[in-house]
């Protein structure tokens, strides 16, 4: 059978592994680009390598399931409704069920939801890479642009694979394109996995260059050296780190698992974390990237998208590539509006946003803070009023910032969600310093961030009191917090730091006391918890007045009063406060047993040799 261009896009409805694979796979291809043609033109092969990205943006993909449901409830980040008995608010809170209404889809007899739909994003990959070793002449080092195109299908395809092994744990390893024989096959111990896309990786960044250095990595929305590295950098964090894992090594035979680190010697910290932190030395090296200066300039242009250039000048390294009309970033996650001329009058934004004590852990220096966490709403009249103490959005995405396209109020806006910036090249070169034992190099690491977030006399001070290992450590993970609220990087960094249950504990007995203004919050009972706001002057915001320590007085000027807004009775509507069912109810379940989504009802029957661990 032919392997072609119609091929690679035709066999996304068969590598969801449904019955129908056996008949696709009898069929012989009408085209006439055979593989052979494909992969010797750059051009032919750019399209099938767009054929990976294009499997993002399937509803039920990246698209609009695993980018919105993967990442929270956590310490700093949780779903903003509480409604047991809900599919979404259940798969936030740590009690997604195989029969979820949201993830347990099929249509016109095929599984239709991203454990399927992410598997064809690899088969494509399978099928360039394949293709491209083949005919691309990929070890002629003169064949630059055939090259490149390798290196990128080797990083995505590492990339979903590191995205399925976050949200499922142990997943099915298919690195050759599917055949009669391979249609159905089980789990795969995910060390197995990591070992690969790791080994993927590593050559990849033979073929790639740097941001700027080529037309193609000028761009954020195609793949460069550096988040490959940073990719790597990423994966072995979680490799080495801990997570659930079952006890025997032996997949999808029904074990609960324990939290553990991986028995594989060729994954420890030992053997992971030097080269991980010599490849992010090379990048920061490189000089290739860099952090902006101004952390609101650079999330408005993110909001734009008008910009995807990468460079020298520029922070972002990866967005995923959604065109102008797809992608459901904004309309699930920018600050919610019902305003006309915001979100076209309807009711957009807001499904999630930080806990609400998450605004009160940024000093109040902190450049991030309130582009991170936001208390205001637009109404349909286009009003702006504060959201109630329980309610608090990501700032980082706002309709009113969407100017070169502004939305008009559909299913999509076109946001190209950030897969990777540079501070977190640091950051992670910062933390696996610290590990290894070079504080020197750990602090001069991290205080770009720092200095950025505080200025330079703040950030000298916070750095001077870092001298020992537990302490920078410590400082890492409240670093990460605040530089990535909203970006739902922290999920996955508390489950390999082994924190997620016993930091989200720590979330809620926050949360309890910052309603009953007791403990840290107890100088809000100056005020009775009133607050006071007014339009700020970009008309754009709200400036809130009674929240932070001082405020203890009411306001002089034109101020509009809202008593009793911290601890307001909800008892009426429990999901709209701080109630405890509501702060009880960031998890269901213990999170740290149910930190994997199961592996769904609809994927189970396509595929007879999958079976749950977990428990579920």
């Amino acid at each position: 059978m032919k392997k072609t261009l119609s091929y690679i896009f035709v066999l996304a409805a068969g590598v969801a592994l449904s019955a129908s694979c056996d008949k696709f796979l009898e069929q012989d291809s009408p085209s006439t680009f055979t593989s052979s043609y494909v992969y010797t033109s750059p051009e032919l092969t750019e399209t099938a390598i767009r054929g990976i990205t294009e499997s993002f943006c399937e509803v039920n993909s990246y698209r609009g399931r695993f980018l919105p449901w993967y990442g929270f409830n956590s310490d700093i980040e949780w779903y903003n409704t509480y409604k047991p008995g809900d599919g979404k608010y259940d798969i936030a809170a740590y009690d997604c069920q195989p029969n979820n209404a949201q993830m347990n889809t099929a249509s016109n007899g095929a599984t239709n939801n991203p454990f399927a739909l992410m598997y064809t994003g690899i088969e494509r990959a399978n099928l360039v890479i394949e293709g491209l070793r083949e005919h691309g002449g990929v070890s002629d080092t003169t064949k630059v642009d055939m090259r490149y195109l390798l290196g990128e299908a080797l990083t995505l395809r590492a990339m979903i694979y590191y995205d399925l092994i976050k949200a499922w744990g142990d997943v099915p390893a298919r690195f050759k394109p599917v055949d009669a024989s391979t249609i159905y096959i089980p789990k795969t111990n995910r060390d197995e996995i990591y070992e690969q896309i790791l080994a993927d990786l590593e050559e990849a960044f033979n073929y790639l260059p740097y941001p700027g250095q080529t037309a193609a990595t000028s761009r954020t929305d195609r793949i460069n050296k550096m988040f490959a590295q940073g990719l790597y950098a990423r994966i072995a964090l979680a490799a080495s780190g801990y997570a659930l894992r079952t006890t025997s090594d032996s997949v999808g035979v029904g074990d609960p698992g324990t939290i553990r680190l991986t028995k594989d010697e060729n994954l420890s910290k030992a053997v992971l974390y030097p080269k991980a932190l010599k490849y992010l030395k090379e990048s920061i090296d490189s000089k290739t990237a860099t952090l902006e200066t101004d952390f609101t300039r650079m999330w408005k242009n993110l909001n734009n998208m008008e910009n995807l250039t990468a460079g020298p000048a520029y922070e972002t390294l990866y967005v995923i590539p959604f065109s102008e009309t797809r992608g459901r970033w904004n309309f699930t996650f920018a600050i919610s509006s019902e305003g006309a001329s915001i979100s076209g009058g309807v009711s957009r934004g807001g499904d999630a946003g930080p806990v609400p004590t998450m605004f009160f852990k940024y000093a109040d220096n902190d450049c991030r803070r309130d582009v991170s966490c936001v208390n205001y709403k637009w109404n349909k009249d286009n009003s702006i009023t504060p959201a109630g103490i329980g309610k608090w959005y990501f700032g980082k995405y706002r309709f009113e910032w969407m100017d070169a396209t502004p939305y008009t109020g559909g299913n999509d806006d076109g946001i190209k969600p950030v897969v990777m910036r540079y501070a977190d090249i640091l950051l992670m070169a910062a933390e696996i310093a610290n590990e290894l034992g070079d504080l020197s190099a750990a602090k001069d690491y991290l205080y770009p961030v720092l200095e950025r977030a505080y200025g330079d006399t703040y950030a000298d001070i916070c750095v001077s009191l870092l001298n020992d290992k537990s302490t920078f450590f410590q400082t890492i993970v409240e670093e990460r917090a605040f530089e990535f609220c909203g970006e739902f990087l922290r999920k996955a960094d508390l489950i390999r730091w082994n924190l997620l249950k016993e930091k989200m504990d720590g979330a809620i007995a926050d949360m309890k006391a910052l309603r009953d203004m007791t403990g840290d919050y107890e100088y809000l009972q100056l005020n009775n918890g009133t607050i006071w706001y007014q339009t700020a002057e970009d008309e754009e915001s709200i400036t809130i007045y009674g929240l932070k320590e001082g405020e203890s007085s009411e306001p002089s000027g034109d101020w509009e009063k809202m008593e009793k807004y911290v601890n307001a009775d909800y008892t009426k509507k429990p999901g709209e406060g701080l109630g405890d069912d509501r702060v009880d109810g960031i998890y269901q379940n213990n999170p740290e047993q149910n930190m994997y989504w199961p592996i769904f009802n609809c994927n189970l029957t396509d595929n007879p040799s999958l079976a749950n661990d977990w428990g579920y």
